[in-house]
């Protein structure tokens, strides 16, 4: 099968009876492995990285005429994504664009989960490495409707492994991009404590934020079991939302100890302040948003979860869908990789 279509090929075949083992010669100077030629590999993947297998099949044909079936393109690209997984620190694509990039280095972290054949579901940790210029300078009231130019460059890791593991993971494609290991990086993330133990064994001294949306999320809660969901609950999260933003931690207690006078012997809401309370007390240093948005600094870690959405979600959660465990990283990244600088450099190389 060629990238135009399938084609007959007779060539001789040989077989050295000394080692018991036969080949077509011609296949090596014709750049031919297996059925499918270099090029329609590449083709082939492509397709099954954007759709399920099943849906590549049907998209092939009708696009290019091709009989390839779906369990051939599970496959091959399995195996792609496993030897691209193996090879990326021979790669040069990302790591030039990262040295050439302008803006801030970002490290998004968080998880997705997957459906697998051993062991059910399981988290799939992402790290997402960005390069991002600034924005124009912001407070509290212009959060919403801030608008952040994107990354002009990105990496993805992606693996089912423990902490320890998938660290020093991240920590080696941070060395292969040329990216700092602690001032100079910015590490945006969620509350999950597994990410910020990571930062810690591996980013020693970089910035810390947690994810604004999260920490507006614990405040809210709070608020929802104190005063309900109607107007005096929207009034006070507005200026909950500016205190934190404004003043961090500090703020944050103040605009929680308001809620104790109103919700006086009201267990519920004592538990739920007392709970926001001890949140917030874990996160003290990660609370920097008022200094981040004057220099115009993305202050969440929408870039990992929209890269889970795509890479996970989108691609990998499908009805009826399980995994094998050790291929889930190799596929995501592979998935990522068709939309990096990396792509065409990989196929150039494999066909070399």
């Amino acid at each position: 099968m060629t990238a135009l279509g399938p084609i007959r090929l007779r060539r001789c075949y040989a077989h050295c009876p000394a080692c018991v083992q036969g080949s077509f010669p011609a296949d090596h100077l014709l750049g031919l492995d297996g059925w499918l030629t270099a090029r329609a590999l590449q083709m082939a993947c492509r397709a099954g990285v954007a759709d399920p297998f099943r849906k590549a099949e049907v998209l092939l044909k009708e696009l290019a005429g091709w009989s390839v079936d779906a369990d051939t393109l599970r496959r091959r690209c399995h195996e792609q994504a496993a030897h691209a997984a193996a090879s990326r620190p021979d790669r040069s694509g990302l790591p030039q664009a990262f040295a050439h990039a302008a803006g801030d280095h970002e490290l998004h972290l968080d998880a997705g989960k997957v459906n697998t054949i051993e062991d059910h579901w399981r988290d799939v940790k992402v790290a997402v490495f960005a390069c991002r210029e600034r924005g124009e300078p912001s407070d509290s009231a212009g959060l919403d409707q801030r608008n952040l130019p994107p990354p002009s460059v990105r990496s993805v890791v992606a693996a089912i492994e423990g902490r320890e593991a998938f660290g020093a993971r991240v920590e080696a494609e941070a060395l292969r991009l040329g990216i700092p290991l602690s001032e100079g990086l910015s590490i945006l993330a969620d509350g999950a404590e597994w990410i910020w133990n990571l930062a810690v064994d591996h980013f020693h001294g970089a910035a810390q934020l947690l994810d604004i949306w999260h920490g507006v999320e614990n405040v809210a809660q709070a608020g929802r079991v104190a005063l309900g969901v109607g107007e005096e609950f929207q009034t006070w999260l507005g200026q909950a939302k500016a205190q934190l933003v404004g003043d961090g931690y500090a703020g944050v207690c103040e605009t929680l100890g308001s809620l104790t006078a109103v919700a006086g012997t009201s267990m519920p809401a004592c538990a739920a302040v007392a709970e926001a309370l001890n949140y917030f007390a874990s996160h003290q240093e990660r609370l920097g948003y008022a200094v981040r948005l004057r220099r115009g600094q993305s202050v969440g870690s929408g870039l990992v979860e929209g890269s889970i959405k795509q890479l996970v979600n989108l691609r990998m959660k499908r009805t009826g869908a399980r995994w094998r465990v050790a291929r889930v990283g190799p596929f995501a990244e592979f998935v990522a990789l068709a939309d990096s600088p990396e792509w065409s450099e990989y196929w150039m190389t494999l066909a070399a």
